[in-house]
Order: C-alpha cells, then structure tokens, then sequence
C-alpha cells in the first residue's frame, strides 16, 4: 500500500504550486493579460488537448517532439497535449475567427506540458501568456508586440529588461543559390550559431570568397542595436537579404523612438529555437535573473503574423517575491452581513468553525494578521 508521501511524488519536472505563490503567479498573468487587453488584444482559450495532426503538422512540426500523445478513446484518433500555444491561437485565427476584420489582436494564457527539460527550463509544466497579431505584414506590427511586451512586464513588475533581436531569415536568404551538401549546411550553421569566424572561413571553397566575407562581417554586426544595423547597413546584400535588413531596421527605428531606455540588441545570425519563424524575432531577458523571460517574432501561419509567449516561470523569478495578505479572523458567530462587509472592503476573512474563546489563539493559528474583536478590526501584536 502507498504511504503518504509516495503519494505525493511528482513526475520529474512537475510541481504543485502551493500559496502563496500559486496565487501571486495567478495575479501576474492576469496583469499581463490586463496590460494586453489595454493595447486591444482580446482573450482566446484554446484546449488542452488537439487531434494530433492538427496541432502538430505545418509549423507544428517544429515542436512536435515536445508532445505528449495519448489515444482518444472515443474517437479513436491520437492526441497531443500542447506544448506550446502559439500554434493553436493561430488555428483559431484561421478557423473560427477566419471570417474577422485584420490585424486580428490574440491574448492568451494557460499551462503547457512539454516532454522533456532543459538546463534552463527544468519544468516540463508552465504557465505561458502571450498575444498574436495576426494578418500584418509591416514593420510597425513587429514594433507594437515589442513595445507591449516591454510595457506588460514592467506593470507586472519586472525591472531591468533587455530585448535581444535577431533574424533568423537572414543567412538562408545569402546561401539560397548554393548547392551545399548537408554536412556543409550542419557545419555552417553551428559556425554561425558559435560565432565561430574562423569556422565559417574554413568554408570558403564550398561558399565562395564573397559570401564567406558576408557571413563573416554578419557575425560582427551584433551588439547594441542602433551600432549594430549601421554595420549591417554597410554591407552589401543580395536583394530578397536587403528586404530583411530594411524591415529589421524599420523595426529598430521603431522601437528606439519609442523607448529610448530599452535596452536594444541586435544578432543578425541567431536562429536556435526560431525554426518556424519568418522574419524579425525578439527574446526578452531582464538582467535579474536567468534565462528568458519569453521570446517571439515573426511567422506564416497561412496569413502574417507576430507574436509573443512569455514564460511565467521565468517571469516569476524576476518580480517580486509573494508575500501573504492580511487576513482577518472572524470569531465563531460573526454576523454573516458583518463578514460581507469586511470582503467588501478587500479584506481576506477567515471564520472560525467552532466556539473556542480562544479568538487571538485561533488567529495566529490560522496564519491571520487581525481578529475581529466587538465590532473592530484588531491586528495582532
């Protein structure tokens, strides 16, 4: 027979959120969210659980080995458990809202489940909140999801952010017209995400003096944004590569008008973890803590679209600790139409169950800052 505390072993990667800290990341998304609906984005709630070849195919695909899959047993069909939902808001668009007017502004927030961890995610569970603008193309949608992301995190709290852009776009359209094998393609692409100069010279016969000059000075072209598209601008590209440029510099222009504060980078070559996106990305960090905070950018999804997912464990981390609210304690017997008033004014209330004598005991017991005494409301020394 399983004791207790077997019972209460997790999967690796789960946790129970326990109060107040479930409570306080409940009242952080909603924050976000609140922020959101202010630049006009309405809520979405997509399931959990999708057919398997819905939410996994296209675009899915890029996250199809983080899903948990079990049968229907009614339909007899696979499911996927989402493990991400950006993919499904997009569906949504697609689908049920085809038929409404674009730009079609998204929010959302829920659980993911993802199949396994990383060093820097080691839950597989967690929450996300995020927004979608779907069916722009210009520049200024890239700015608006940016500069609500920064707006959204810093009213729920967070302090010192950062915004780290990249477009990820930008080398495929260099290389398109070269007939690289694979091994070629797997060697310059860990060049490029390492930085690695010498990695990508090393490829000059397969790529060509120009292009390897190209790829070199695009690795160079990174630090603040503003420095860093001037270099960009100084180099020579082909034309679908200086359409990328011009967009990322519209963007940067953008933002830089906007919120001269933000903290703006630019790494023209960095693509991990932005398979399926299409154009501009962006990931936001603050200096407080580690890892992302969330990540988004520019994608297809039959239609243009840019959008945002914030990692709440990771947001967690970077506003302010949970601390538990005053609590009153209502002695046994309190008239009912007295304990209203009080939650009516914003007080938690706790009501004793049995006629002890005994309030302040009680009070302390049950974690309360005051007590309910002839009428007043007393705070405990």
């Amino acid at each position: 027979m399983s004791s207790l505390p077997d019972k209460a072993l997790l999967p690796a990667g789960m946790q129970d959120g326990l109060p107040p800290e479930a409570a306080h990341e409940a009242k952080t998304a909603e924050l976000l969210i609140a922020a959101f609906d202010g630049w006009g984005y309405a809520r979405v709630k997509p399931p959990l659980m999708e057919f398997e070849e819905n939410l996994l195919l296209g675009t899915g695909k890029a996250v199809a080995e983080q899903a948990f899959r079990v049968q229907d047993p009614q339909s007899q069909r696979m499911l996927a458990l989402r493990p991400d939902m950006t993919l499904q808001v997009a569906r949504i668009a697609a689908s049920r809202l085809s038929n409404s007017p674009r730009p079609l502004r998204l929010a959302y927030s829920g659980q993911v489940a993802r199949v396994q961890s990383s060093q820097l995610r080691p839950e597989r569970q967690f929450g996300q909140v995020g927004v979608e603008l779907i069916g722009a193309s210009g520049p200024a949608a890239d700015v608006e999801v940016v500069l609500m992301a920064a707006e959204a995190l810093e009213a729920a709290g967070v302090k010192n952010l950062s915004i780290d852009l990249g477009l990820p776009t930008l080398c495929p359209a260099i290389i398109k017209d070269l007939d690289l094998n694979t091994d070629t393609q797997a060697t310059l692409r860990t060049a490029l995400d390492r930085k690695d100069a010498q990695g990508i010279k090393g490829l000059t016969d397969q790529l060509g003096a120009d292009i390897t000059a190209t790829l070199v000075a695009l690795i160079e072209a990174t630090g603040p944004a503003v420095d860093a598209i001037a270099a960009l601008d100084g180099i020579d590209l082909p034309h679908e590569a200086a359409g990328l440029r011009a967009h990322l510099k519209a963007v940067i222009e953008g933002i830089t008008a906007a919120r001269p504060d933000l903290a703006l980078t630019l790494d023209p070559v960095e693509s991990r973890g932005f398979e399926y996106h299409s154009g501009v990305t962006f990931s936001v960090f603050s200096r407080s803590v580690m890892g992302e905070l969330g990540r988004g950018g520019r994608y297809q999804a039959g239609e243009p679209a840019t959008g945002l997912t914030l990692f709440m464990d990771t947001v967690m981390k970077a506003v302010e600790p949970a601390s538990q609210s005053d609590c009153v304690f209502l002695p046994f017997g309190t008239d009912a139409a007295a304990a209203k008033k009080l939650r009516n004014e914003g007080w938690r209330a706790k009501a004793g169950l049995e006629n002890t004598n005994t309030a302040e005991q009680d009070a302390r017991h049950l974690g309360c800052s005051h007590v309910l005494q002839n009428g007043t409301v007393n705070k405990l020394d």
